[in-house]
């Protein structure tokens, strides 16, 4: 929860203003509908963010059952889900290329069905796996933080090869390092849900069944 604060807090600003000038991401020339959608995404994402750290926070999904149905709606109808749609446009004009634009494309996909999946198994009183895809969806909702750190640290482990590999171009280096975040976080997160979720499940096994009493009759 403070990791998304913190990023949260330093991204979302700039979008409250309203000011294309002031957007981290520059829109399209001649694209009118790119930065409204931009700013929509950004904030139906906070949204997200925000509640999602609430449905996998245990203490509050034990102790306020009522609370934890009503943060899941928000998360799933005024989230995952606006916030996801839009990002499939967004991240159709990305500037940054066609890896960083199928990425986007995947991961926004993935984030929409992952969700309907989970909000699927709760509405069937499917519990455990609605737990395990919802936690699969929070992974996707955060992996926007950890990409911001991929890049970081892609940019500074491909900067020795700018006049090599990139030819001296400082933004060929930085799509690709753009990239290599983009693909690598959502499946680094998902990866470790899914890791986490089946230490979880040996660490507490369902118990077996006991075997059927033999009546007096037989």
């Amino acid at each position: 929860m403070l990791v998304a604060v913190a990023f949260l807090a330093f991204s979302v600003p700039p979008y409250l203003t309203l000011d294309p000038a002031e957007s981290r991401l520059e829109p399209p020339p001649g694209n009118d509908l790119y930065y409204p959608l931009l700013v929509a995404h950004v904030l139906f994402g906070t949204v997200a963010m925000v509640t999602a750290c609430f449905q996998i926070w245990p203490a509050f999904r034990a102790r306020y059952r009522r609370g934890h149905r009503i943060t899941g709606r928000i998360y799933v109808f005024a989230g995952a889900l606006p916030a996801g749609a839009m990002g499939l446009y967004i991240g159709w004009h990305t500037p940054a290329g066609p890896s960083v634009r199928v990425a986007n494309l995947v991961g926004s996909v993935l984030w929409i069905a992952i969700t309907l999946i989970g909000l699927r198994m709760a509405r069937q009183r499917r519990f455990g796996e609605h737990r395990r895809w919802m936690s699969r969806s929070f992974a996707l909702a955060m992996s926007i933080v950890l990409s911001r750190v991929i890049n970081v640290v892609a940019t500074i482990v491909l900067t020795p090869q700018l006049e090599t590999t990139f030819g001296g171009s400082e933004e060929l280096m930085r799509y690709s390092a753009v990239s290599i975040g983009a693909w690598l976080s959502p499946l680094l997160l998902l990866l470790l849900a899914d890791w986490v979720l089946e230490r979880r499940k040996r660490a507490n096994p369902r118990p077996a069944h006991l075997p059927r009493r033999s009546s007096s009759r037989e």
